[in-house]
């Protein structure tokens, strides 16, 4: 059953007077599968709207090794010395065969997960598309109605994760590290097209000439693909999550980024255009959720899939089936 509208009140106002263990606790609410939870969250989230918007939402990607976790502890550090206060969502990839998830991010950050000022939240990515936890826009919401103004969300860097956390937040970050050989040929078109900026990290000791000339490369590269913003030009940078160098550049851009975007009307109509893709990718998983609960449905399914599998049924005629008795 779910609890009284007062119980989300009471929520609502401790998440807002920045109350970190209810903070944690309401966010295991909206990833709980239970459907009183769900409803109880729903209604937690629609409360605290009018106190979101207000944060810089920063989405990182990056090909393994190239120090996402590093260079987050690093920002966020950075961050909370100027005075801000930094929640970072980090989804981890779980086993597709278990469930599993390691959960590591937390020791891989080690100044920010003891920082007051910060908030680490690993979340499994569930098996959903792209390895994006799939209530990790309503826990956005929630850390910005508990005061965090900047928001940094950690993608798996594993098939479409970096599309989807694109479409969630304000500025998307793709790092990449030199030395590795053919730089060009780590880069996927993709991502570049989604890139705000592209930052070569690791440009510390005898890796900084490499470095240099790997931020040369993407450069080139950069200049023969379309910019997702008229009013934006991706730069690319180096810097070193190891010492620090280069991570005020790093900010700087994100908040140049911001003023351009905001002055353009862009940044709104983005925001704007993520909500309605929130909505569905919502009503997407509410169909996905009928298909798997509703027994009637379920056992269409289960038929359907053993007459495909023998080569008694095409796909197609499968899914006019089972989308006929979902009536659509």
């Amino acid at each position: 059953m779910t609890p009284p509208a007062t119980n989300v009140s009471t929520l609502a106002r401790a998440i807002r007077d920045g109350d970190r263990a209810v903070l944690a606790r309401a966010i295991t609410l909206i990833e709980s599968k239970r459907a009183d939870h769900r409803a109880t969250a729903h209604l937690l989230v629609q409360e605290l709207l009018p106190s979101t918007g207000k944060a810089v939402r920063l989405g990182i990607t990056g090909a393994p090794g190239a120090g996402k976790s590093t260079t987050i502890d690093a920002l966020g550090h950075y961050l909370t010395g100027k005075g801000h206060k930094v929640a970072v969502l980090a989804v981890d990839p779980s086993s597709s065969r278990t469930g599993g998830s390691i959960l590591g991010d937390k020791t891989r950050m080690s100044r920010l997960a003891i920082d007051p000022n910060a908030f680490i939240r690993p979340s499994p990515s569930s098996g959903t598309l792209g390895g994006v936890a799939a209530k990790t826009r309503e826990t956005m919401l929630l850390c910005e109605a508990a005061g965090y103004d900047v928001l940094i969300i950690e993608t798996v860097g594993v098939g479409q994760s970096e599309t989807t956390v694109a479409d969630m937040t304000d500025f998307f970050l793709v790092l990449m590290v030199a030395g590795a050989g053919d730089e060009l040929q780590g880069i996927k078109k993709g991502i570049v097209e989604l890139a705000d900026m592209i930052a070569v990290n690791k440009a510390d000791g005898d890796n900084i000439a490499r470095a240099n000339m790997a931020a040369a490369d993407y450069r080139g590269a950069l200049h023969i693909l379309v910019p997702r913003s008229p009013t934006w030009s991706p730069p690319v940078t180096t810097f070193s999550a190891l010492t620090g160098n280069g991570i005020a550049g790093l900010w700087g851009e994100v908040l140049s980024h911001k003023d351009k975007m905001t002055a353009s009307g862009e940044l709104a109509e983005r925001r704007r255009e993520q909500q309605v893709k929130w909505m569905w990718t919502m009503l997407e998983e509410r169909l996905t959720a009928r298909l798997r609960n509703d027994p009637a449905v379920r056992a269409k399914v289960k038929q359907a899939k053993t007459a495909v599998a023998a080569g008694r049924l095409a796909p197609t005629i499968a899914v006019e089936e089972i989308a006929t008795m979902l009536g659509v």
